[in-house]
């Protein structure tokens, strides 16, 4: 067989890259400068600190991500209160179908009452939700 053809046997281990980066070098930050790379590495939101340094260096595009932690817990609760008002809304379908089915015309009616109350007072939270929620949206989640 020709010596060029010929398979060579397999090694194992990690395939060699085909641009490998050999070229080392050092430097040294103030403790000032040290903090404020952490800093843009850390909003960059990149998983490596070398290629951050090269893409820097470059001049390539570096993304920054700043991520509101009061907005994102208002979001969340915002979120959980949502589905628990949905809850509440399917339990008051039932209420008033084993209220029809259970007691009588009247009876019903004045149970029924007694919920209608109650779900203007919910009606009245939930428009004062809404208020907040627009005003946490003008104060916090504008747009600059």
């Amino acid at each position: 067989m020709d010596k060029n053809n010929e398979k060579k046997p397999n090694k194992g281990g990690r395939t060699p890259k085909a641009n490998p980066s050999i070229h080392r070098h050092v430097f040294r930050l103030t403790t000032e400068e040290n903090t404020r790379l952490l800093s843009l590495f850390e909003a960059s939101g990149m998983n490596n600190k070398a290629k951050f340094i090269i893409s820097v260096l470059f001049n390539k595009e570096i993304k920054t991500v700043k991520i509101d932690k009061a907005a994102m817990d208002y979001y969340m609760r915002l979120t959980t209160f949502y589905s628990q008002f949905r809850a509440v809304g399917t339990n008051y379908n039932q209420i008033v179908k084993i209220l029809y089915r259970n007691f009588s015309e009247k009876k019903a009616s004045a149970y029924l009452f007694k919920l209608e109350k109650q779900t203007l007072e919910m009606v009245k939270l939930c428009k004062e939700i809404i208020d907040i929620t627009k005003e946490f949206e003008e104060k916090h989640l504008k747009k600059t």
